[in-house]
């Protein structure tokens, strides 16, 4: 694997294995059902082996507040007043040392059956992630699970006092808790009491979060004092540093191989520069993934808080987005690399994720097919990693209301809920694709083909060429809708070519005599291009290709992968 471009697979417990097809709105556990480690099989894992991912990325695993809890198994019930759905945000952690009793068939035996899917992930060939939440916890946190050594978040605190280093919340001495009445109205037979507010997770300093907060979290305290001018203490080492390096370090050792961090802009990245450094020492393995969004802390996060990789959503995936809408041209594409200034082999590349709307969805272009040049472009313009999301590659469409997550595109993580499309691929439990329509079938090979040609040399460790600075005011060459580039190691020269139009495009693709040089290719030359995706085959002169360009025809949202020789 050491040799593979890393390829994440986001996988939702919760909703990959729910085999329900007929969901209620705001169901229940019981009515609507909900997706189990166990469902994660050892043909679930061949099949996602075979589809060319590297990794697998479990959302939702460590507990999480849910309204219904195992009370016979000393889990308590949830407050709805503090809890998004019924099945509740996996953002909002309530024991940090367990994991979801959804997602146990035994739930006394939970920790076993996590154990016995991270074993089974890595007899397929395969590395995991799960999330690390360090920024806020649930309201209702409380660890039943935890080491005896450990002491609780919130324990010591001195809850009289705004801020002091080694408390682990932010307190509001003299105020209560105050939902607004939006919240309150949801649940009005409920109250929740917090006898002495603390700050909610969005940095909100106030005990009267509203309905657009994450009002069912708490703000962790990382050494920071935002109520006296942002000043930071951060010697001694505090409190929360301490317990949030015993929380990787717990996890590391049930054979966890990552971590992907949510919001890590609201947590100093002096803590990052404390703790993964010490983590790698112990478990040199362990890959860190950062969820960023302000490109100018890009360089911070990966030359001081040393993550592996960041998200490169503000960028590549906006830009990609309005590409595929149309309100974009294909060449704008070249702006999103040239902003990075050199550090794209650290952008994690991707066209959905829990948090964006699906492609299929009426709310992006309600075409999955679309999505297919952007994941080309995505999966091949340099050497980062890449990322799919479980029912992106069968069209999932994140269609109709479900319950608290409304009907806005998205696959809901806040209720029990299902993936129809993703269940003809999971043919109930047989992940054979046999209830699949043909155009899924197709689509969902479009993805395999995507992974399988990144493992070619020049895309798994090779450089990156941008031919659209001499080819974006060629009469013969649509840069509204076209994309091309050349990747090259040593050993391969790889011209793409990327079409996002619904229409064939023909085109000349110039290639400049800077590329030749660049590349080492000698001139004059006759050039010979060989399809990676077809059997065709293309020869011309370099004096030809500098001048006028070879002609080539690209289906309509696809691409091309051609093999440069000389």
């Amino acid at each position: 694997m050491a040799n593979q471009k890393v390829i994440i697979y986001q996988l939702f417990p919760r909703l990959f294995g729910n085999k329900n097809t007929q969901p209620n709105v705001n169901g229940s556990r019981e009515e609507n059902g909900c997706g189990k480690f166990q469902d994660v099989n050892d043909r679930a894992l061949l099949e996602i082996k075979k589809m060319g991912i590297t990794h697998i990325w479990y959302t939702g695993v460590i507990e999480h507040a849910v309204v219904e809890g195992y009370p016979n198994e000393g889990i308590e019930h949830g407050n709805p007043l503090v809890i998004k759905g019924k099945a509740g945000s996996p953002y909002a952690i309530k024991d940090y040392y367990d994991v979801n009793p959804d997602l146990a068939v035994h739930v006394s035996q939970r920790m076993d059956e996590f154990e016995e899917l991270v074993a089974r992930t890595h007899q397929s060939g395969l590395k995991l992630l799960i999330d690390f939440v360090p920024n806020h916890l649930a309201r209702e946190y409380k660890s039943d699970m935890k080491p005896s050594s450990v002491e609780d978040f919130g324990e010591k605190d001195d809850v009289h006092t705004n801020f002091a280093n080694n408390n682990n919340f932010y307190y509001l001495p003299g105020e209560s808790l105050q939902l607004s009445d939006e919240i309150k109205q949801l649940f009005p037979e409920n109250d929740y009491r917090e006898e002495v507010a603390r700050a909610t997770g969005n940095d909100r300093f106030t005990a009267y979060p509203g309905m657009n907060d994450w009002y069912e979290t708490v703000k962790l305290n990382y050494g920071i004092d935002y109520t006296h001018g942002i000043k930071k203490f951060f010697d001694p080492i505090p409190d929360t540093w301490l317990k949030m390096k015993d929380v990787l370090h717990y996890w590391a050792v049930k054979g966890v191989d990552g971590f992907r961090c949510d919001m890590v802009e609201m947590v100093p990245v002096e803590f990052w520069h404390w703790v993964i450094p010490q983590l790698k020492q112990a478990f040199p393995w362990l890959i860190f993934v950062a969820e960023v969004y302000n490109p100018q802390l890009y360089n911070t996060y990966i030359f001081k808080g040393k993550f592996d990789y960041l998200y490169d959503k503000v960028g590549l995936y906006d830009t990609l987005i309005d590409v595929i809408k149309g309100t974009k041209p294909a060449k704008s594409i070249s702006e999103t690399w040239q902003n990075l200034s050199g550090i794209d082999k650290y952008m994690l590349r991707f066209m959905e994720n829990h948090d964006e709307q699906r492609i299929a969805s009426p709310f992006v272009v309600n075409d999955a097919r679309k999505a297919i040049p952007a994941m080309a472009v995505s999966a091949f313009i340099h050497q980062g990693p890449l990322m799919i999301y479980n029912g992106q590659e069968v069209g999932e469409r994140g269609e109709g209301p479900c319950g608290y997550n409304g009907d806005d595109g998205r696959t809901s993580i806040f209720d029990y809920w299902n993936m129809p499309e993703h269940q003809k691929w999971m043919n109930n439990g047989a992940f054979d694709g046999a209830l699949m329509s043909h155009e899924q079938s197709v689509l969902r090979q479009a993805y395999v083909d995507i992974n399988q040609l990144c493992a070619e040399p020049a895309i798994r460790e090779g450089l990156f060429y941008d031919v659209m600075w001499q080819n974006k005011d060629n009469h013969h060459f649509n840069s509204e809708k076209i994309y091309a580039f050349i990747r090259y190691s040593q050993s391969q020269k790889l011209m793409i070519v990327c079409n996002f139009s619904e229409q064939a495009q023909s085109a000349q693709v110039i290639v400049p005599k800077h590329a030749f040089e660049t590349l080492n290719i000698p001139r004059p030359v006759k050039i010979t291009f060989s399809s990676l995706v077809s059997s065709n085959v293309i020869s011309i002169g370099s004096e030809e290709l500098i001048n006028e360009g070879v002609d080539m025809t690209i289906n309509g949202y696809g691409y091309a992968v051609l093999v440069m020789k000389w």
